[in-house]
């Protein structure tokens, strides 16, 4: 049994009927008077629960910015509607954003790697926001680093790791607790084309057994047809949004 997989995956979903992001008119700009730069500009967007969406576009283009609206890392200015996960991502505080952020898995263009953790100590500070027991939880992060090649490499410091192997962890630390949404930002830039292969389908997988949605920011052409949908933003703007392969939330019918 895969490491993202439980008995009971087959009959369980985390699909619901709001969908897992929904934003209507967000706008977002840096800086102020003179010196102020606006970024986003009416973005409207939708996502389903299990879906998996590619967002690219040109450098510059915004995508990095409403990557970090989404997941509570920056708070829209506006009075955009931004819904993520069922809640207002703009009125979360305390202990109700700390849950929040618990149930997503940010995959940054940088790993950031703590250099003192091992490959197994860097998963499993995320696998500790689960409720599985001490056995499990060891289980689970042994199968997953072990699915991304890294079996050899667990008790590697990240200096002692490849650029790839690092990203690799990294994407293991995001995900091994299950959570309900995952962004990532390039997280295949370091990697081969087979590696590339075995993450996009730990994000499937994903996304059929447990309902999780994936939203990636890439410019890496190899990744598109692996998702449901490729969103293009170019200058701060949705200029299009494309179905790649067929997608059926749960409860509606194709």
């Amino acid at each position: 049994m895969s490491a993202l997989e439980t008995p009971d995956s087959s009959s369980r979903s985390n699909h619901g009927a709001e969908p897992a992001i929904q934003i209507r008119g967000l706008d977002y700009a840096f800086g102020t008077e003179s010196a102020r730069k606006q970024v986003l500009f009416d973005v409207d967007l939708t996502i389903d629960r299990g879906e998996f969406v590619i967002l690219t576009g040109p450098s510059g283009s915004g995508k990095t910015t409403l990557l970090g609206l989404i997941g509570a890392l920056r708070r829209p200015q506006e009075e955009a509607s931004l819904r993520v996960l069922g809640q207002a991502v703009s009125r979360l505080e305390g202990k109700d954003l700390e849950q929040y952020r618990k149930n997503l898995g940010f995959i940054f263009q940088l790993h950031n790697l703590f250099p003192a953790l091992t490959a197994y100590q860097s998963v499993q500070m995320a696998a500790d926001l689960s409720d599985l027991d001490p056995a499990e939880k060891r289980e689970r992060i042994e199968s997953l680093l072990s699915e991304l090649g890294l079996a050899e490499r667990m008790d590697y410091k990240p200096e002692k790791l490849s650029g790839g192997q690092r990203q690799r962890v990294a994407i293991a630390r995001a995900i091994v607790h299950r959570p309900a949404l995952i962004l990532a930002d390039e997280p295949t830039a370091a990697l081969d084309a087979e590696n590339t292969e075995i993450v996009l389908g730990l994000f499937r997988r994903l996304g059929a057994d447990q309902g999780t949605t994936t939203l990636m920011v890439t410019q890496d052409t190899r990744v598109f047809e692996s998702a449901n949908r490729l969103v293009q933003l170019v200058d701060g703007r949705i200029v299009s949004d494309e179905t790649l392969r067929g997608f059926v939330p749960a409860g509606r019918s194709s």
